[in-house]
């Protein structure tokens, strides 16, 4: 039986899910943007940790979601501990010119990337 007739909220949460990924992957290199600014610009401003959840379930995805370039609202590495190591996100950040130190981006507003603005 398939499970999104079993349970409605899940085929709602892959949509979601979508949605979110398809803003994660127009991220240019070298750019961050945050979870509610993502949340933001697919509509749904209180949804900040569920664009979290998508972001710990990205790897499951079939496309390549560049999860390392999201962050919180203080440009921090919040989501490091999903990756295979922690210190994966910050190296791949840094191999796109982002600097990072002690999990934070430094000149986070040099690299932030809002999508409400971008893709207009």
């Amino acid at each position: 039986m398939n499970n999104n007739l079993m349970n409605p909220l899940k085929k709602n949460q892959d949509n979601f899910f979508e949605r979110v990924y398809e803003v994660v992957k127009l991220i240019p290199s070298g750019r961050v943007t945050t979870y509610g600014a993502i949340a933001r610009y697919i509509g749904s401003p209180g949804a900040s940790r569920m664009v979290g959840w998508a972001m710990n379930n990205s790897h499951r995805h079939r496309d390549f979601i560049p999860a390392h370039r999201v962050v919180n609202r203080l440009g921090l590495l919040t989501g490091k501990h999903h990756f295979r190591t922690e210190s994966l996100m910050e190296e791949l950040l840094q191999n796109e010119g982002v600097q990072v130190k002690n999990d934070r981006i430094i000149h986070f507003k040099n690299h932030f990337w809002d999508p409400s603005l971008e893709l207009v």
